[in-house]
């Protein structure tokens, strides 16, 4: 072989050598990156899987969320939601029943003899206040010829019903609803029976003479002629739209159903002796709206002369009524709620004609005690003719009558709703108390005794004791107190005595809320009932069977306090704390 053929074959051989060697480290490069590849496939995978269990432990975790939460307010909505309850049965006549008729002013009225006391319902006061009368003054009833049927109810006033309050009247609604009711004794004493005339409450949107809690029965069994009406409610009762206020001209507009509270007094002067009362010593009384109201009238200088006492139970007063107009944008107003209920109505500046074409049942809407809607209902308001103030406002200036009066209210108010009504309650007497809340908080014992009473103190027992005291230290007789007691079936439930839960107390209607009582129930009702006649009666409410009830003066600062053990006199509770609230709500009168 030559040695150039040997080179070649060398050059061959180790370039041959060199590609297989190459070729092998090639393949174990190949080999490496399919292996980091695999490597990195497989950890992606384990992400991805890692990822995927993350979702589902998420949308699991979400899911659960959603159902815990979904019972929370399935629970919640159980607690908070009222239960229906059926409305409480009339009241049955006694007997032996049989006609008995009277004359009045309009005409003959064929009412019930109940044993010893007469009866009669449904006297209209006013004319219907439908069609061209809606949101006008009460107009004078119509005389009728023949016997007119006085043995029923008149319709309830438009309003929505409490499907939860067994104390609500079962009577149909309409517009045509000004009437009035009369509970008379059979045998009258020379002279006249007193009279008492009862203002039903509701806030301004509910209640009804007719309901069953508030016959007048036991009181004409003791002597006393009980009389009861109805009034316009809702937007029925307080409407000031710019259309009805410039038709109204110089005369007062917009407090509808307080002006039908004037009518029925006036009627009740004109026409009260035919039943066997005497003119000359009416006492008005009422509860909550109904004691606002009486407060209201003793302003009302038209009315002075018509009432002879007065008492005001729970009537609260630091819950402002609003003015006519507003110079604030986005204050409340008389004249932008009426504004704002008619543009949600589709109605852009429309006449008085147009506003009374209205549906009744769009007027009522869904307004109630839980739903009042300021920016489309006003309640009463501060027209500066009919109202001229607040009532607590008027007290102080010293604008009322000087009658002798009694005012109080129940220890524990609107304790009994639930924690979230109490809780927006709080707020709203906070955000009232405004630059002062430090200092009215500061008063109290603690967080806790200020979280627990502000309501009660701030929305009742501070203006009762207001009333009180601005009266009584113009030289007017006053007497003021406090109900405690709770009824047997609620004890075990309230730890003080709710709103209205004195009502059926003072009418001697026991059970007609709802609560079976006992005769401890049956005592207190007899209490309260023997103070209140005696007071009706005599203008004292000292009852010879009872413990003595001194009249109120601010110094003393002492009350008559119903509660489990009975009547006892006493001072009144936390007195530091209210003269804060005091304090703090004159810095903000509008007298």
């Amino acid at each position: 072989m030559s040695k150039a053929m040997f080179g070649d074959s060398m050059i061959f051989s180790g370039f041959a050598k060199m590609t297989a060697a190459n070729k092998s480290r090639m393949n174990k490069v190949g080999r490496a990156d399919h292996s980091l590849a695999s490597q990195t496939q497989q950890h992606e995978v384990q992400q991805v899987m890692k990822l995927k269990k993350f979702v589902r432990l998420a949308v699991t975790s979400v899911i659960v969320l959603v159902l815990i939460v979904a019972l929370a307010l399935a629970i919640l909505w159980w607690y908070l939601a009222p239960s229906e309850t059926a409305p409480a049965s009339p009241v049955v006549p006694a007997g032996p029943v049989s006609s008995v008729e009277r004359e009045i002013e309009t005409g003959s009225l064929a009412g019930v003899r109940d044993g010893d006391i007469l009866i009669f319902k449904g006297i209209p006061y006013a004319s219907p206040p439908v069609g061209h009368l809606r949101w006008r003054p009460p107009a004078p009833p119509e005389s009728w010829s023949g016997r007119r049927d006085a043995s029923q109810f008149g319709n309830d006033c438009w309003q929505v019903k409490a499907p939860s309050d067994p104390a609500r009247s079962s009577q149909p609604m309409s517009e045509d609803c000004l009437t009035i009711n009369v509970w008379a004794p059979a045998e009258i004493p020379e002279g006249g029976a007193p009279v008492m005339f009862w203002i039903h409450g509701g806030g301004f949107v509910q209640g009804s003479s007719s309901q069953p809690a508030l016959d007048g029965s036991e009181f004409a069994r003791r002597g006393i002629v009980l009389v009861s009406f109805n009034y316009r409610l809702g937007r029925f009762g307080f409407f000031a739209h710019p259309a009805l206020m410039a038709e109204a001209g110089s005369e007062p507009a917009g407090n509808w159903g307080l002006m039908d509270q004037v009518a029925a007094l006036r009627w009740v002067s004109r026409n009260i002796s035919t039943f066997g009362g005497d003119p000359g010593r009416i006492t008005l009384f009422g509860q909550s709206a109904g004691g606002a109201s009486v407060a209201q009238l003793m302003l009302d200088p038209q009315v002075n002369g018509l009432y002879s006492r007065a008492i005001i139970q729970s009537s609260g007063g630091r819950n402002r009524w609003v003015p006519m107009r507003s110079a604030n944008p986005d204050g409340h107003s008389g004249l932008r709620a009426a504004e704002g209920f008619a543009a949600n109505a589709g109605l852009d500046e429309p006449d008085a004609g147009e506003l009374r074409s209205l549906n009744a049942e769009l007027l009522v809407g869904n307004l109630s005690l839980a739903k009042l809607d300021p920016k489309t209902f006003s309640g009463p308001i501060i027209d500066g003719k009919l109202v001229r103030s607040d009532f607590v406002d008027g007290f102080l200036a010293g604008r009322q009558a000087g009658v002798p009066l009694i005012v109080g209210s129940t220890n524990r108010e609107l304790s009994h709703l639930n924690f979230l009504a109490r809780w927006g309650l709080r707020q709203w007497a906070k955000r009232e108390l405004g630059h002062s809340l430090k200092a009215v908080r500061a008063s109290y014992a603690s967080q806790d005794a200020f979280d627990d009473n502000i309501v009660n103190d701030w929305g009742f027992a501070e203006p009762a004791r207001t009333l009180a005291a601005s009266h009584a230290s113009r030289g007017y007789n006053t007497w003021l107190y406090s109900f405690d007691y709770i009824g047997s079936a609620r004890r075990e439930v309230y730890d003080g005595a709710p709103h209205a839960s004195d009502v059926t107390f003072v009418f001697g209607n026991l059970g007609r809320e709802g609560i079976v009582p006992d005769d401890r129930d049956w005592k207190m009702s007899s209490a309260i009932q023997a103070y209140w006649r005696t007071f009706a009666t005599s203008g004292n409410p000292d009852a010879s069977a009872y413990p003595a009830w001194p009249r109120y003066e601010s110094g003393a600062g002492q009350l008559l306090r119903f509660e489990q053990s009975g009547p006892r006199l006493d001072g009144v509770a936390r007195q530091s704390e209210l003269d804060a609230i005091s304090q703090a709500m004159a810095l903000g009168s509008n007298r």
